[in-house]
């Protein structure tokens, strides 16, 4: 299968901090032992709103993990151009969701990490998923180790969450406007503060392919 790159990496524009909490509870301590999913579909935008998270926490001097599937990757141009330091981000990439779930499993299991990122691709079979067992013990080394574990989905917003063990999730959409985008996230599950906020983040120039 060949490679497919996810260009959806936005650049923000110049700003005191790379990305914005807001007071929302969208920050690195926030997520903090606990499992977060941003999903997204048509205009979504999970990628930049993980990158924001990449950044706090690079900026915090916390060790980050980013787990993806071979068929597909973040374009790292665009990470680079959105602030992300690609020197000091630990990039695994495996074959199947399992195996995403298993390498997880190690580098939460080394208590080194302070966020690990798991990148999936659509669900089309039950070898897309995280078994829940398996989802169960990477919460729990989560919150052992004080780490933020973040997992990126691709998803409408009416498909249910990747399991009842996520704490948060937001949809990520970009809404585009004459010369730039605005990066929006809809909290669609919160178990510490209930769904419904509607927290818009910081405008952003998209990569070249969709300016």
């Amino acid at each position: 299968m060949a490679l497919r790159l996810a260009n959806e990496a936005f650049e923000r524009f110049s700003s005191p901090a790379p990305f914005v909490p807001l007071g929302s509870g969208f920050d690195l301590a926030s997520f903090t032992g606990r499992l977060v999913e941003f999903s997204g579909w048509q205009g979504s935008a999970r990628l930049t709103a993980a990158f924001g998270i990449v950044i706090e926490a690079q900026k915090k001097n916390e060790p980050v993990a980013w787990i993806t599937l071979k068929s597909s990757s973040f374009y790292p141009p665009d990470a680079a151009a959105s602030g992300v330091d690609l020197d000091r981000l630990v990039v695994v990439r495996v074959s199947a969701a399992p195996l995403a779930g298993r390498a997880a499993d190690h580098l939460l299991r080394s208590a080194g990490f302070g966020l690990v990122v798991i990148d999936l691709p659509i669900e089309k079979r039950n070898e897309d998923r995280l078994p829940m067992p398996l989802l169960t013990r990477l919460l729990g080394l989560a919150q052992k180790n004080e780490c933020a574990l973040l997992v990126l989905t691709e998803k409408p917003i009416d498909q249910p969450s990747l399991s009842s063990l996520v704490s948060l999730r937001a949809n990520a959409a970009r809404v585009r406007h004459d010369d730039y985008f605005d990066l929006e996230l809809r909290v669609l599950k919160d178990k510490r503060r209930g769904p419904g906020d509607h927290v818009p983040l910081e405008k952003c120039n998209g990569p070249a392919g969709v300016r």
